[in-house]
């Protein structure tokens, strides 16, 4: 029984260009090659965020829900945001 499946897909001239380079290179044997070491990461990426949501934010929704006052406005937190970007800001150019 094959466990491979040939397609064909289209894309972008960069992308394509991008993908010969690659193998041109010789960091990938083949475009098939790069293709699939791009969805394993693709892949990986999605788990990453999937576990994150299960874990922190549902806990930290949980957590608010269990006690309201912990809220904050949104005003409040783009105020703190600011305040943030703007000790970084200037930090960085000091």
């Amino acid at each position: 029984m094959r466990t491979t499946k040939q397609l064909s897909i289209t894309l972008p001239n960069n992308m394509a260009d991008a993908l010969k380079e690659r193998v041109a290179s010789g960091a990938y044997a083949s475009e098939s090659e790069v293709i699939r070491d791009g969805l394993r990461a693709l892949f990986s990426q999605e788990e990453a965020v999937e576990r994150w949501l299960h874990t922190e934010v549902v806990a930290a929704y949980d957590e608010l829900r269990a006690d309201p006052s912990k809220a904050i406005s949104s005003a409040d937190m783009r105020a703190h945001l600011a305040t943030l970007h703007e000790q970084h800001i200037s930090k960085n150019t000091t």
